[in-house]
């Protein structure tokens, strides 16, 4: 391995560590960090290309973030890269997640603990809306496009008042098949012209 892809790889490797160091709330809220860190401050990625990774992360088993991580590392520096991202973006998790269950019984009686977290769930919640109304700024706008966000915002707010507790797998899979029925439409709307 020549000292460039070195330097690149571990250049990768700290960016993904940061990332994971400041991001909490999981999933869209790294995306969000992702996107900013990747497109806009270091160009490593086009917004084309980060799309279409979130795309396949969102439907490969496993965690969305990391699973984009990753694919952004693959693009950058194949196996290696991937290596590094994943890992990278999961170590600081990890560590925190270990520490915390090694003192498991002494911080949840902490109220400055719990009211820590209740804060960090506020900017969780920005940071997802922030990067869904990014990604879809750039999207095409068209009647599907604004009847799903539409349908997602209200599901969003009913699930939170009501507290129901729907599967991931029902969002899943209904996207999937309005994407599909979409695209359908869209061949047979073509095929008239």
């Amino acid at each position: 391995m020549n000292k460039e892809k070195a330097k690149g790889l571990l250049n990768l490797f700290l960016c993904m560590l940061k990332i994971g160091v400041v991001a909490f709330g999981g999933g869209y809220a790294i995306v969000a960090l992702l996107e900013t860190e990747l497109i806009t401050r270091r160009k490593w990625v086009t917004h084309d290309d980060f799309m279409d990774m979130v795309g396949i992360a969102e439907s490969t088993p496993g965690p969305i973030a990391t699973n984009t991580a990753t694919f952004v590392g693959y693009r950058l520096y194949g196996v290696l890269g991937s290596v590094a991202a994943t890992v990278g973006v999961c170590l600081p998790a990890f560590i925190l997640m270990y520490i915390v269950s090694v003192f498991y019984n002494m911080f949840k009686e902490i109220a400055i603990v719990s009211a820590a977290f209740k804060g960090i769930q506020i900017c969780v919640i920005y940071l997802i809306a922030s990067a869904g109304f990014r990604m879809f700024k750039k999207l095409k706008k068209n009647t599907f496009a604004w009847i799903v966000l539409t349908l997602t915002f209200c599901c969003m707010i009913l699930s939170s008042l009501f507290e129901w507790n729907i599967s991931t797998l029902v969002y899943v899979f209904t996207s999937a098949v309005a994407g599909f029925v979409c695209y359908m439409l869209g061949i047979v709307k073509e095929e008239q012209k």
